[in-house]
């Protein structure tokens, strides 16, 4: 399976093509919202937010007096990959340091920012986006499931992930319970197909 360009298939280049999707480069810490000085008050922001490129993590920094930032959580509203609604509570950020955190969530678009007050009005938040999704964590689709000895097929308690993604397996526990087993993944890919 290819692309098409200019009417030839171009075998493999699917491939890339989603490989160059997933795998881009940070944007700019102020590329979503320029510096919001900081009013001594929550603002809740739902304008003057700019278009993201395409499905990216979401960053806030702050700026300007370090003894005027506090440690406060920007709250970031929006649409995620497959276009469902996303909220996510960014990591809060350092007492009295300038610097930038990154959300693990993946939005295509965003409507809303809410900034805490912070400890003066030398402060400055500004949003910008990371690159592709965070590399996934061992238990991202499913958390850890205890053998009981017998087969087990688990419906309930997945997490589908934000973006395609390879799927992997991670035994644990006491080494000498491992056996060489398989696991099946049913679902669907990046096309939606079974």
């Amino acid at each position: 399976m290819g692309i098409i360009a200019g009417g030839n298939i171009i075998e493999g280049a699917r491939q890339n093509f989603l490989a160059e999707a997933i795998g881009v480069a940070a944007l700019g810490v102020a590329a979503l919202l320029p510096a919001v000085t900081d009013t001594g008050a929550q603002q809740v922001i739902t304008t003057g937010i700019l278009a993201l490129d395409q499905n990216r993590r979401i960053t806030a920094t702050a700026g300007g007096t370090a003894g005027d930032i506090k440690a406060i959580t920007v709250t970031v509203v929006g649409l995620g990959a497959k276009g469902e609604a996303v909220t996510e509570i960014l990591p809060a950020f350092t007492v009295n340091t300038a610097g930038t955190v990154t959300g693990v969530k993946v939005f295509s678009k965003v409507t809303s920012i809410t900034i805490p007050a912070h400890d003066g009005t030398g402060a400055t938040t500004s949003v910008g986006g990371q690159g592709g999704p965070a590399i996934a964590d061992a238990d991202g689709i499913l958390a850890a499931v205890t053998d009981t000895g017998s087969d087990q097929t688990i419906t309930t308690g997945l997490n589908t992930p934000e973006v395609p993604r390879n799927i992997t397996a991670t035994a644990g526990g006491t080494t000498a319970d491992i056996k060489a087993v398989t696991v099946t993944v049913v679902g669907t890919d990046v096309e939606d197909n079974e």
